[in-house]
């Protein structure tokens, strides 16, 4: 493992083990309120881990018009 994933792994340790524990006390507003960011922390992490490929996000693939369908 590289510098920059045993990083990626420290983060994510400490944030799931931080929303355990706020958890585990009875903080349910707080890790609801972190849920979001937790999403994008892991997507981001998937994205770095996949090299980055696929589609940029805002962008969806265009449909190929049937033939014969287009206009004059």
């Amino acid at each position: 493992m590289n510098n920059r994933q045993v990083m990626t792994v420290a983060v994510v340790v400490a944030v799931l083990a931080w929303s355990t524990v706020m958890t585990v006390l009875g903080q349910l507003a707080a890790v609801a309120a972190l849920l979001p960011s937790l999403g994008l922390l892991i997507q981001q992490i998937a994205s770095a881990g996949s090299g980055g490929r696929g589609t940029r996000p805002g962008t969806a693939p265009t449909a190929a018009a049937p033939a014969g369908s287009e206009e004059p």
